[in-house]
């Protein structure tokens, strides 16, 4: 999805990667409170700032370097704290704190499609690369986060409809936290990856034609 990128190019998705990211993690935040839990608010995290989400890391050294590598990249941001004890509906409304964040980027990336289609004939050719680029930024993340492993946004729909063995041993994948990731990465990617890219595409034709 990020090949061939010139410098202005990998610029653009830094910066697609700051908005998206910050927003995506703000909104777990607005809807664990909406939902009855104050722990984001009490901590800083119900804000649009982007200093408090993002980790330089994880956020940009590490997917920046993995594009330049020509590998498939992945974002990991500061988690929103959130008690799932104090959110109500139980391992439901936990699931719609975890699914808030990539639908966010669905939302992101089909009103940079919006703005594609309605303004073709007159966006220059520059702001056109850089919407198809927010656009792309923002398929990935909703394509990835939906991933039922945890700790990703999609592993807490999966927790609420799977039968207590199975919650168990999400719990115990999601203990360990970023390092659950990078064993997704190492071991597991690689036997999805294809799949998964199938659906960025797909749903990027939908969207914009490409």
């Amino acid at each position: 999805m990020f090949g061939n990128l010139t410098g202005l190019d990998i610029l653009i998705v830094l910066v697609s990667l700051i908005i998206s990211l910050t927003i995506h993690e703000a909104m777990h935040g607005y809807m664990a409170h909406w939902l009855g839990d104050s722990t984001a608010s009490d901590m800083g995290r119900l804000t649009l700032n982007p200093l408090k989400h993002i980790n330089m890391s994880t956020t940009i050294l590490l997917p920046l370097v993995l594009i330049l590598l020509g590998q498939q990249p992945f974002f990991v941001a500061k988690p929103v704290p959130f008690d799932s004890n104090r959110v109500k509906y139980g391992d439901y409304g936990t699931a719609l704190v975890g699914l808030i964040g990539p639908l966010t980027n669905l939302v992101l990336a089909i009103v940079g499609a919006f703005i594609i289609r309605v303004f073709y004939l007159n966006l220059d050719q520059s702001f056109f690369n850089a919407i198809i680029i927010f656009i792309q930024v923002n398929v990935g993340f909703f394509i990835f986060n939906m991933i039922p492993f945890p700790p990703l946004d999609g592993s807490r729909l999966l927790y609420a409809f799977a039968p207590e063995y199975i919650q168990r041993v999400m719990r115990q994948i999601e203990s360990i936290g970023f390092i659950g990731i990078v064993i997704f990465m190492v071991l597991i990617f690689q036997y999805v990856a294809g799949p998964i890219v199938n659906i960025e595409n797909s749903l990027l034709r939908f969207l914009i034609g490409i």
